[in-house]
């Protein structure tokens, strides 16, 4: 299925250009965690913004990303300030707001992934996983999480059952998720898709038995390839807990077994 404006996902993100830098969009509060609209969601809105400065480069290579405050449903407006724009790519500095009170505060660098060499040299490896039919559907959690998190709805989410023990009460302690994901509608994967995918999954202190939600500090995204159309494979994982603080980091592979994304971040532990 070709990704249309008219899917799901691209009228949750459309932003309006109002001048030459600005723009505004309306916060969906469907794609909402608990109080505050979802971060990889945000992500997506602020790389739909940047994709209308430079149609020659719209995709974000890099992004990082500072949370300055939780989002709301609702209008959000989007200043964006060029850095440099070169042949094949171009910074930029985004900053969304609500209500005069700053969100996030983001810094881009913008290219073309369809026009990269495609050449390909890792030792990376994708999440080893039973297909998706033989997944758990987070679609089966309870009302009680459907209501703290209705992002879950926005995504056809299958979780691995190894790495899934937490939703019986018995976390594995690995520190480590995987599974597959897919937009709800079915529409294919690109490039913003990819940015919300990165922060869709249930924060990976589930697995540690560290349940409620886990506050993102900052995140850094890198886009490595344009994604086959089909589902994405996505490993979770992390390594330290220290100061109140932990890192997440997070790989999604497409459908031919190429990864197309990569993330870390750092958060704070969940709040009992």
């Amino acid at each position: 299925m070709s990704q249309t404006i008219a899917s799901e996902f691209a009228r949750a993100t459309a932003v309006e250009r109002l001048s030459e830098t600005t723009f505004t969009a309306e916060l969906d509060g469907k794609w909402k965690v608990g109080n505050a609209i979802n971060g990889g969601y945000l992500l997506a809105v602020a790389g739909r913004a940047l994709r209308a400065l430079n149609p020659a480069n719209p995709d974000p290579l890099v992004i990082s990303t500072f949370y300055l405050g939780p989002s709301a449903e609702g209008a959000t407006d989007i200043t964006t300030r060029t850095l440099r724009e070169g042949r094949s790519t171009a910074n930029y500095g985004i900053d969304l707001s609500q209500d005069g009170a700053p969100t996030i505060s983001a810094m881009a660098t913008m290219g073309n992934l369809g026009a990269l060499p495609d050449d390909v040299a890792t030792t990376a490896e994708p999440p080893q996983l039973p297909p998706p039919e033989e997944c758990i559907s987070v679609a089966e959690a309870s009302d009680d999480f459907h209501q703290a998190a209705p992002l879950i709805d926005r995504f056809d989410m299958r979780l691995d059952p190894a790495t899934a023990g937490f939703a019986v009460g018995k976390p594995s302690g690995r520190g480590l998720l995987q599974g597959w994901i897919r937009l709800i509608d079915d529409t294919d994967p690109d490039p913003l898709s990819l940015l919300s995918f990165l922060d869709a999954f249930p924060p990976v202190m589930f697995d540690l038995g560290r349940f409620n939600w886990a506050p993102t500090m900052e995140l850094t995204a890198h886009l490595r390839a344009l994604p086959a159309p089909g589902w994405i494979s996505a490993r979770i994982s992390t390594r330290n807990i220290a100061g109140g603080m932990f890192e997440e980091d997070c790989e999604l592979w497409d459908s031919t077994g190429r990864l197309v994304a990569q993330s870390r971040q750092l958060a704070r532990q969940p709040r009992d």
